[in-house]
């Protein structure tokens, strides 16, 4: 069985880590790099970096950028923001980065899941779902969850594994950034129906709400930005918790 992860989030914009509430209203967070130090002290299973407007400015994750915060890692390090092609999964991972997260581009041209999974494997690539209710149905958005699309969610999630992704990184936009808790119910559905790991995202608020994810879905890491950008909650004392309430964390 899978050993639980714990993995922060730095959202970036114009090159500083950022924050909001349901993907608006973004505030500054602090400086990537030194938060990328903290979390590697603090026992961060994994690091995952955004660059949230690469798409809608319409151009390449900030290379130099990854490769500083790099620098600093010994945990995975999972990229995304406007990568779109073989090539720029190749610089980031000679930048540094282990793993590329894809969203927009996947949804624009599945096969480029295929094409990158079978370039640098099934581990490398993860597929972030960006997903809203709408009309009491979970959707797909894109762009940095500016733009509906014509898919519901768990038909993509499925697509997704089928075309090769190795994991997903599943945002619920409802619950993001209003620390009331991850999105059980959407995260059970995805989870549950697909056989690849599923990485639970939006809504992290207090301990209990790890509890819950771990506990009530078959989610295999749990990601937060807020909360750990804050210093609301330690990594440290979050693991101590889960391994206390006999969950299975790394």
């Amino acid at each position: 069985m899978l050993k639980k992860r714990i993995i922060p989030c730095l959202d970036i914009k114009d090159g500083t880590t950022v924050k909001g509430i349901n993907f608006e209203g973004l505030i500054n967070a602090g400086n990537p790099i030194d938060l990328a130090k903290k979390y590697e002290n603090e026992g961060a299973d994994e690091l995952v970096f955004l660059d949230i407007t690469a798409t809608i400015e319409e151009r390449k994750t900030f290379v130099e950028l990854v490769e500083n915060i790099a620098k600093e890692l010994s945990i995975p390090f999972t990229v995304g923001g406007g990568i779109s092609s073989i090539e720029d999964v190749r610089k980031l991972l000679e930048a540094g980065a282990d793993k590329i997260s894809i969203n927009s581009s996947a949804v624009k041209n599945p096969y480029l899941i295929s094409e990158l999974a079978k370039e640098f494997g099934n581990q490398c690539v993860v597929v972030a779902i960006d997903t809203k209710i709408v009309n009491g149905e979970d959707w797909v958005f894109v762009k940095g969850g500016r733009e509906m699309t014509h898919l519901k969610t768990l038909e993509w999630a499925k697509k997704v594994e089928e075309l090769g992704a190795g994991e997903i990184l599943l945002t619920s936009m409802n619950s993001d950034g209003t620390k009331n808790g991850f999105d059980l119910k959407l995260t059970k559905l995805i989870s549950e129906n697909v056989n690849i790991p599923v990485i639970a995202s939006g809504g992290a608020g207090k301990t209990e709400d790890f509890e819950d994810v771990f506990n009530l879905t078959k989610a295999t890491g749990a990601l937060a930005a807020s909360v750990f950008h804050f210093d609301e909650i330690g990594i440290g004392d979050l693991k101590n918790n889960l391994k206390n309430k006999n969950i299975n964390v790394r």
